[in-house]
């Protein structure tokens, strides 16, 4: 049952915290949670939008936790390749021409297309728009990364990361205020697997990778350096 109430501690599992935490900042009224019967309860779809919302805020070590926790690993566990084992080259432009909000969406719902694995273009291009009206995903930096606000998981073969590059950025709501130019497109088909990868993005974004995803030339040194810098933010040897 993907909607039904969760406990304090199985949402403190759930997003990787501590409970005692959890419970301090319910009690502060700083997380979507409920009082039923004088306990704590999280509806985990409105857990799932305010992650989604939350996520870009959260310090490098708070998205670790997050990231091992959507993937059911434990601190000893070792991770492995996520994001970009969802990336393949036809799904990266970097010469994207696209001038206004909705054509960048319509964009990079093409690229999932060219990828082969989209069912249902017309679906996914509605669902990342209804989420743009709702709150823009434009981050801080020049990037953003629509996605649905509920999974679709019968809209394509399986999961699937795009990036779309624009010569000049346009406005798509950055909370800075800034110009936006670096779109990300997740489409996955399960909302703690959307939440993992999302994550995971976040982390891999941090440092200086998003000046060089401007460098790059070509989509496979794109896809290179995103793939290296995974494995940094994971541990794994180059």
């Amino acid at each position: 049952m993907p909607y039904q109430n969760m406990s304090l501690d199985a949402f403190a599992r759930y997003v990787g915290m501590d409970a005692r935490d959890v419970r301090r900042q319910a009690d502060r009224g700083l997380l979507p949670a409920k009082k039923i019967g004088g306990q704590w309860r999280f509806n985990r779809a409105r857990v799932t939008e305010w992650l989604q919302q939350e996520m870009p805020g959260l310090d490098q070590e708070q998205l670790r936790a997050l990231d091992r926790a959507m993937g059911g690993r434990s601190p000893g566990e070792a991770d492995e390749l996520l994001l970009t084992n969802f990336m393949g080259l036809e799904g990266i432009d970097l010469a994207c021409q696209a001038r206004t909000k909705d054509s960048v969406l319509r964009e990079l719902v093409k690229l999932a297309e060219r990828t082969g694995l989209l069912y249902h273009a017309d679906d996914l291009l509605e669902a990342v728009m209804q989420r743009e009206e709702m709150c823009s995903t434009a981050l801080a930096q020049g990037v953003a990364i629509p996605h649905p606000r509920q999974v679709l998981p019968f809209v394509s073969a399986e999961p699937m990361v795009c990036l779309a590059r624009l010569p000049r950025g346009i406005g798509f709501g950055a909370p800075d205020g800034g110009l936006t130019d670096i779109f990300f497109l997740i489409c996955c088909h399960e909302d703690q697997h959307h939440l993992q990868i999302l994550a995971r993005l976040v982390r891999v974004l941090g440092g200086d990778t998003i000046e060089e995803l401007r460098e790059v030339e070509q989509a496979g040194d794109a896809l290179q350096l995103l793939i290296a810098r995974e494995r940094a933010v994971i541990g794994l040897k180059a």
